[in-house]
């Protein structure tokens, strides 16, 4: 071989050698971009499947979760208004009455009263007078204001606050009444008018999700005598058991006895009225 051709040959093999190199290099240079793509595109799969994934459990938990209750009322209904105090009753306490006087209501479900008013005319001798009225109020149990039985009670106890801040109210007394629903309790006081001093009392009984208000005063007027307060007490209390009994027989319960659905027997009204604010003057 001549000593051209081996310089040519020697010269060839380095350039050879470098193209070898170069192809390598610019061979996996072009790897490099294809694994990055490749990885680039396993890892945004795998964030979407995580946050898909997250989404369902999300949705699953809200499904899962259960949505707010509250105990349902145990009374779903009032009686006739008219009809929750017996004839006996009415024959004593308003002897000249009438048949009572419905109050209007939108609902008779839910808000419901009879008034009734007696007077006992005896010529030059005076006239007594009597007024006898009933109110019931039935509350619903509601998610966002709570149970039935526990709206009952607050207005139980804003119904007595009202009674004892009756304008011009004097010698005024609250006392509890036993066996009268869950609780009870009757406030009296003497409220002077031009025609004579009236005798009034006020009884505000709860039984489970219903509060009965009932209202008698009584009179003497043009010279009669004013009836005894003490007497007056006992025919209210007397027509309050009345009222509270036939709201719990409306609902299929027996005076006295646990109210179906309720849960829980009634407390004796000693046992509660103790909340109830008390005033004297």
């Amino acid at each position: 071989m001549s000593e051209g051709t081996m310089q040519l040959r020697a010269q060839r093999d380095p350039q050879a050698k470098r193209a070898k190199r170069l192809t390598r290099v610019l061979v996996g240079a072009a790897a490099v971009p294809v694994m990055l793509v490749a990885a680039g595109c396993s890892s945004d799969s795998g964030s979407d499947d995580g946050k898909d994934k997250a989404a369902e459990e999300s949705a699953a938990s809200k499904s899962a979760s259960p949505s707010p209750t509250v105990k349902a009322a145990a009374y779903g209904k009032l009686p006739e208004p008219c009809s929750v105090v017996s004839k006996k009753t009415l024959d004593d306490l308003v002897p000249k009455a009438d048949s009572g006087k419905e109050g209007s209501s939108n609902d008779t479900a839910m808000r419901a009263g009879c008034s009734w008013d007696s007077l006992d005319d005896n010529g030059v001798k005076g006239s007594q007078f009597r007024w006898l009225s009933v109110s019931m109020l039935r509350f619903e149990s509601d998610v966002t204001r709570g149970e039935g039985e526990k709206l009952a009670h607050d207005y139980y106890l804003k119904q007595l606050k009202d009674a004892q801040a009756a304008e011009g109210a004097k010698s005024l007394k609250t006392a509890p009444v036993s066996r009268t629903g869950n609780e009870a309790s009757v406030v009296s006081y003497d409220l002077k008018k031009k025609e004579g001093t009236f005798k009034q009392q006020t009884v505000v009984a709860r039984v489970e999700n219903v509060v009965v208000t009932l209202d008698f005063n009584g009179a003497g007027l043009a010279g009669d005598k004013t009836p005894d307060a003490g007497d007056l007490v006992k025919d209210a209390q007397k027509a309050a058991k009345e009222a509270v009994a036939a709201v719990m027989k409306a609902n299929d319960t027996s005076a006295g006895g646990t109210p179906q659905g309720s849960g829980s027997p009634s407390k004796p009204a000693s046992e509660t009225s103790s909340k109830a604010p008390s005033k004297s003057s």
